[in-house]
């Protein structure tokens, strides 16, 4: 047998490259809570070349952890907006970068036509080109206050370091 099917014999799989994304700047870490909480911000997966980000359901949290503009639906996005954004920056790219969105709206009925207006506003701003596939979902948050919360994902290649 050659050195590298010594080496694999035995193995059931080969590990991926991946790492948690953080940016304390805009967001602390989950399990820092007062009811600390087992997720990380993000998973960054790298595969020869192709970087994927997985962002986590990402809300209108500030850098202590304290969810912040009660009531206010459309502040909240824009809060979970840079949210995302400082992630992304964290890991050199840009909403340009993201391919889907999943978006949870505690009320549909209610928030739908603002969260539009805002996301169109927002990515309009960006000059998006094509549009992340999205999803909008009514769901129960992790807190009552919550109105809005954003998981998204983003692909981009990563180039080679010349040697």
């Amino acid at each position: 047998m050659n050195a590298i099917a010594d080496v694999l014999e035995g193995i059931a799989h080969l590990p991926i490259q991946k790492r948690a994304m953080t940016n304390l700047k805009v967001l602390n870490e989950a399990y820092c809570y007062g009811k600390p909480s087992s997720f990380a911000r993000g998973m960054r997966i790298d595969l020869n070349g192709l970087t994927i980000l997985l962002i986590s359901g990402t809300a209108s949290i500030d850098e202590s952890g304290v969810s912040v503009h009660i009531g206010d639906f459309r502040a909240q996005l824009r809060r979970t907006y840079e949210n995302i954004t400082g992630l992304l920056e964290s890991e050199g790219c840009t909403w340009k970068d993201i391919v889907r969105t999943t978006c949870y709206l505690r009320d549909i009925d209610r928030d739908y036509e603002a969260f539009n207006e805002e996301r169109t506003k927002f990515f309009a701003e960006l000059g998006l080109d094509p549009l992340p596939a999205s999803t909008g979902i009514q769901a129960k948050l992790c807190r009552p206050e919550l109105l809005i919360e954003i998981e998204a994902i983003a692909m981009f290649l990563t180039k080679k370091e010349e040697k």
